[in-house]
């Protein structure tokens, strides 16, 4: 089952995206943040692309990292802020949390070397081919050296069988999804090969049984041009 697909859908009533997330996940997504967060540490200066209704965002915080939560969606931003207002975590792990409305294409703001991790949970998915290549070059620039870029996306599986199988599951929710939200659907292909062919080490890959769904560990190696 597409998970961005479903996402869009869920994305016209943020108030309950989450819970619907969870449920249509079986909890899968929530233990993904949870296995990628695990590489976040307490001072760690963080970009959280595609933040949605911050839970990413907000998990971070609470190991003690200062967050910068970026989305195009308002809407989906102001369900983020009143998430964190009402979250159970200390007032400086609030404080420590920024949202702001953007969009990749303003990633080129960013300062160079100035970010210790970029993660992102079921954005790239909702990327073109082109974006994904300008979101990646962005990534390795903000990084630091030997930072880290931690994904959780819905991707084509590679075995045959398994994508004809996903396509039949699809289907009849990209026509749904059209319906309802006039977009189409971008699971991302070969993502492992695309952090490479950017520049980054793979440090884990983990697959779901179905490979439609991948976890992804990125570190940004910077050759030393001095």
């Amino acid at each position: 089952m597409s998970m961005y697909i479903l996402m869009k859908i869920l994305e016209s009533a943020p108030g309950r995206y989450d819970t619907g997330i969870s449920i249509l996940t079986l909890g899968k997504l929530n233990k993904a943040q949870d296995r990628l967060i695990m590489h976040i540490h307490k001072g760690a200066n963080v970009l959280d692309i595609g933040c949605g209704t911050g839970s990413l965002t907000l998990k971070a915080a609470a190991k003690g990292a200062r967050v910068k939560g970026i989305d195009i969606n308002p809407a989906m931003l102001e369900t983020a802020a009143r998430r964190i207002r009402k979250a159970l975590i200390p007032e400086k792990a609030k404080q420590n949390i920024t949202l702001c409305e953007m969009g990749i294409g303003e990633l080129g703001n960013e300062a160079e070397n100035s970010y210790d991790a970029v993660m992102s949970s079921l954005c790239f998915s909702e990327l073109s081919e082109e974006e994904i290549r300008y979101t990646l070059n962005e990534v390795r620039r903000i990084l630091k050296t030997g930072a880290l870029l931690l994904i959780a996306d819905e991707t084509v599986p590679e075995n045959f069988f398994k994508r004809a199988i996903n396509a039949l599951f699809r289907l009849p929710l990209v026509i749904i999804t059209y319906i309802i939200t006039q977009t189409t659907t971008r699971a991302v292909k070969n993502l492992p090969k695309k952090l490479k062919d950017a520049g980054f080490t793979l440090e884990s890959v983990r697959l779901n049984k179905l490979g439609n769904f991948t976890e992804t560990v990125a570190r940004n190696i910077k050759e030393d041009l001095s």
